[in-house]
């Protein structure tokens, strides 16, 4: 009888074992990197920030903690910062050069190695929606401009006037950008090109996601394009390795394919997650002159966040109860 009841209660150990192992999830969001001081931003601003990017790894952990989807995770975080204009994506994106917002976003699924994208938009409320119905319903990767828009409507998604995405304060940075009468101000003030928002997350299946949304650059001429909706660039997911979400002056992070290279790193010289994002970020780019930061999770829910500026609004919450939401270091 002892023994039939030692390996019962053995039986039960494993299995609740198993299962924790099963359950376990984490969610990580970013909205944008830069030089940005603490004297420059009130604790009331703070305080704004820090609140919506609770709110984005809350909407994500709401999907996680019922078994639900990385996919549906990082694209219900993306949503909440893409609603608010304290970022530069969705509403309150920058104004391009001739005062428009053109709008960027990807989505990975790191089980089926499936992505999607759209640059160029006007009129889509929500651009990571758009990327992901390019990822499910079309045989592309990329969409741009009036034909991304065109199939976003087809798709049924909600299609806005373009005032939609008006915000003041990025008006009044887009007029002390003209007034400041060159395009070089875009790459040199932080202000002008901080935002980008992102989320990687790992489900209780196993299974990565990666997501990342964007207006892009403050004053961007000839159809500029950054990372952001750049596959292996701004964004990539790989069930046998990571998720990874960037954010930062994107022409660095497309010539050094910074999220793939994340990856590549882990599954070819068996790096772990934090060294591999941090070889990327604080050595590769930095050496460059490459200014951002990445926020990237592993197979194993390891975390990993580095940015080579001041600044990266950023946070996780894992299925533990371990969580952090940043701005400064």
């Amino acid at each position: 009888m002892r023994k039939v009841l030692a390996f019962f209660a053995l039986f039960i150990f494993l299995f609740s074992g198993f299962v924790s192992a099963q359950l376990k999830y984490t969610i990580v969001v970013h909205g944008g990197s830069g030089n940005l001081s603490r004297e420059r931003m009130s604790p009331e601003r703070e305080l704004e920030y820090t609140v919506k990017l609770n709110d984005a790894l809350l909407a994500g952990q709401a999907i996680l903690k019922a078994g639900g989807s990385a996919m549906d995770a990082v694209v219900a975080a993306v949503m909440i910062l893409e609603d608010s204009p304290l970022f530069n994506a969705g509403k309150g994106a920058v104004f391009n050069f001739e005062g428009r917002n053109e709008l960027d976003a990807s989505i990975m699924d790191g089980q089926s190695l499936q992505a999607g994208a759209v640059a160029g938009i006007t009129n889509v409320k929500n651009p990571i929606t758009a990327a992901r119905k390019v990822m499910e319903n079309s045989p592309h990767v990329m969409l741009m401009g009036r034909g991304a828009e065109q199939f976003a409507f087809e798709q049924g998604l909600e299609i806005v006037d373009p005032s939609y995405f008006f915000d003041q304060q990025r008006w009044e940075q887009y007029r002390e950008f003209l007034r400041g009468n060159t395009q070089l101000r875009g790459h040199t003030d932080p202000e002008l090109k901080m935002g980008t928002v992102g989320a990687v997350a790992l489900d209780q299946h196993g299974n990565l996601a990666a997501a990342t949304s964007t207006g892009g650059m403050t004053g961007k001429r000839f159809g500029r394009i950054g990372d952001s909706p750049i596959i292996g660039s701004g964004n990539y997911a790989n069930n046998e390795s990571c998720a990874v979400s960037a954010t930062g002056h994107g022409e660095y992070f497309i010539r050094n394919v910074v999220a793939y290279d994340i990856s590549a790193q882990m599954l070819y010289q068996g790096k772990t997650i934090e060294e591999a994002a941090n070889n990327n970020v604080m050595e590769k780019l930095e050496e460059q002159g490459g200014n951002g930061g990445i926020i990237a999770v592993d197979k194993d829910g390891n975390v990993a966040m580095p940015f080579n500026t001041t600044a990266m609004f950023r946070g996780y919450l894992k299925s533990t109860g371990e969580k952090e939401v940043k701005i400064f270091r």
